[in-house]
């Protein structure tokens, strides 16, 4: 085992309200071997049982080439699973009676609505949420996303400057007909919140969901500060290796679609997040009330997308599991959550690519087998 294992049990009492127990086994023998596999710089994972952690591990480096190995407390950027956060504090939100599901883009823009293609008009928090208001995939058109990533206003203005060319031109499919996965379908949900509340997304989100669930590690963008290997760095592959991509504004996506895709967090701060859904999933979080969670985990139509969550059957779930994966194309990070089982997970490495993704599942699988698959999950 290279480096040996790592001891986690400090880490989870100063850092994990989530479960009662400050002693989370330590699951690195189960990550290293898929890690070494996969050539990837690190590897790191956590498993929420009946809202307690019952494992925690992170084997391998920040940065290829360099000296400092990862720990369990180490941030690592989570890609699109900042959408299920978005959609959430949308919820609370709505819970406030700052907004609706069913509040449209002329209504929070009225200043801004007669510049509007007509159909975007009536486009919805909730079609934006579940990637059904017809906003496109790609930004190239007219060279939008070039402009994006030369801009310096602050991210709020961004988003701005987003909204008015997207809606400017036709949606690529009419609202609320079909499902098309947009990242500017959430900077477009993200500049409502903010023109609701007269509040950055950036500052709302740690506000409203941040703060409440003890979540001090969640920032945005790369997790290590420019020049300095003091979190995991970003990895492309590069033949049979990677390469790492130093942190700084352009290793990241533009700030103008953060509400998609720009958090980092630790995994101990993550599976706050992953316990919370589970609650709430069964009626007993406090933040949001259960009808709340219902729309949040619900699919849309007839698609699988539920706001920020994918929906799949599973028989080792008991049922209906959510998941969602992110990358922002040097790091990948994945959820699992079984609510009818009070189970979850989470799995993050600092690389992108299909063997990240291929051994981030491999390590979810194992980690099913390991706490939910056997008689009783292994004791802490």
């Amino acid at each position: 085992m290279a480096g040996g294992l790592l001891a986690v049990s400090a880490v989870w009492a100063t850092a994990a309200e989530a479960s009662p127990s400050p002693r989370p086994e330590d699951c690195t023998a189960v990550l290293e071997p898929i890690r070494q596999k996969a050539g990837l710089p690190s590897l790191a994972a956590a498993v929420v049982y009946q809202d307690r952690c019952v494992a925690l591990g992170a084997t391998g480096l920040r940065k290829v080439g360099g000296r400092n190995r990862v720990t369990p407390e180490d941030k690592y950027h989570l890609g699109s699973l900042t959408k299920s956060m978005t959609a959430t504090l949308a919820g609370r939100l709505v819970t406030q009676g700052k907004l609706r599901w069913q509040t449209t883009l002329a209504e929070v823009f009225p200043d801004l609505a007669p510049r509007f293609d007509p159909a975007y008009r009536d486009v919805t928090l909730l079609q934006l949420l579940a990637h059904r208001g017809g906003v496109p995939a790609s930004l190239d058109e007219g060279g939008l996303w070039t402009r994006l990533w030369g801009l310096t206003n602050p991210p709020r203005v961004q988003r701005m400057i987003l909204l008015e060319e997207v809606t400017a031109r036709p949606p690529v499919a009419p609202p609320g007909s079909r499902f098309l996965y947009s990242n500017a379908g959430y900077a477009l949900a993200g500049a409502m919140l903010e023109q609701v509340t007269d509040t950055p997304w950036e500052t709302l989100i740690r506000k409203e969901l941040f703060e409440p669930l003890g979540m001090t590690s969640a920032g945005f963008g790369p997790p290590a500060r420019p020049g300095r290997e003091d979190q995991p760095w970003g990895h492309i592959p590069e033949g049979d290796t990677f390469r790492p991509v130093p942190p700084g504004p352009r290793a990241d996506n533009p700030p103008a679609i953060a509400p998609a895709g720009a958090v980092h967090s630790s995994l101990p701060d993550l599976v706050r997040y992953v316990a919370f859904h589970l609650r709430g999933a069964r009626g007993v979080e406090p933040l949001l009330p259960r009808d709340v969670f219902e729309r949040l985990h619900r699919p849309v139509g007839d698609d699988t997308h539920a706001l920020g969550w994918i929906v799949v059957h599973r028989d080792w779930a008991g049922g209906n599991a959510l998941t969602h994966s992110g990358s922002n194309t040097t790091f990948f990070a994945v959820i699992w959550m079984a609510p009818a089982r009070d189970f979850g997970l989470v799995v993050a490495c600092n690389a992108g690519g299909p063997r990240a993704e291929q051994a981030c599942d491999r390590a979810a699988w194992e980690l099913i087998r390991r706490y939910l698959l056997q008689p009783e999950p292994a004791a802490p």
